[in-house]
């Protein structure tokens, strides 16, 4: 199992419920631009072509090519899919960097993995560092995936699905973890509807796509729980995959049980 390292980089922090206010708000979230975007309104996915480079095991060169190959698919779907349905869209940057440096986007935090990746909503950059990680198997669809998931957090914040879930409140740590459960795996269900877009790559079969739903791994304590359990990033990737469109990706109005 792989896990997710990955994360946005921002200065604006969830605002927890104090006093008697807490008990106005309930499951599941209410905010109307996470239940009700436009987004979940604009169809399908555009069907493109998207061709994967080689890459070849432990090849870092390659590897970085890929990820940049792929982000470029992504920029062709993601452009075509916001400027018809009038929502916001301007490309990401990305940054290939050999280590995430120790302050980034304002922000201060300790390496701990050989492959990572940043979004700075700031800047609206993306930063990756690939590593052992990405690149022990890299024929596994495993770097599709993260460069799909990690656009993803460019998508909710350029469509102000991201500005909408720093300001939701919360009442204790369980439901705050909850809420971030809900939005990484939008983000899961993204970047499968991404991939299937795209599908069927050249070479590639639905053994592929079997393969790589045995990778994802979930939370691996029960002290930090923003992922999800892996039974739900399954869930979240299968139905992304199933219709390639983001309406199937409205994590907010899901039952609890489905972002557990």
């Amino acid at each position: 199992m792989k896990i997710v390292k990955i994360a946005a980089l921002t200065c604006v922090l969830m605002a927890p419920l104090a006093g008697t206010a807490a008990a106005a708000t309930a499951y599941p979230v209410k905010h109307p631009k996470l239940i009700a975007h436009p987004l979940y309104e604009a169809g399908v996915l555009p069907t493109t072509t998207c061709e994967e480079p080689p890459v070849k095991r432990n090849n870092r060169q390659l590897g970085r090519a890929y990820i940049n190959a792929m982000l470029a698919c992504l920029e062709t779907t993601w452009e075509q899919h916001l400027t018809s349905a009038n929502l916001p869209y301007r490309p990401a940057k990305v940054r290939q960097v050999d280590n995430i440096p120790k302050k980034y986007c304002g922000d201060t935090f300790n390496q701990e993995d050989d492959s990572e990746a940043y979004y700075c909503e700031r800047t609206g950059t993306l930063t990756f560092e690939v590593g052992e990680g990405y690149l022990d198997d890299p024929t596994d669809l495993w770097m599709l995936y993260q460069a799909g998931y990690m656009y993803g957090y460019h998508v909710q914040h350029l469509i102000g699905i991201a500005a909408a879930y720093e300001v939701v409140r919360y009442r204790n740590k369980s439901e705050l973890q909850e809420q971030q459960r809900r939005y990484s795996l939008q983000r899961d269900c993204l970047a499968a509807a991404f991939i299937k877009s795209v599908w069927p790559l050249t070479g590639r079969t639905g053994k592929d796509w079997s393969y790589f739903l045995t990778l994802p791994g979930g939370d691996t304590s029960e002290k930090d729980r923003r992922w999800g359990k892996e039974s739900s990033v399954g869930y979240w990737l299968k139905r992304g995959f199933a219709t390639a469109d983001p309406a199937s990706c409205n994590t907010w109005t899901a039952a609890s049980a489905k972002v557990a």
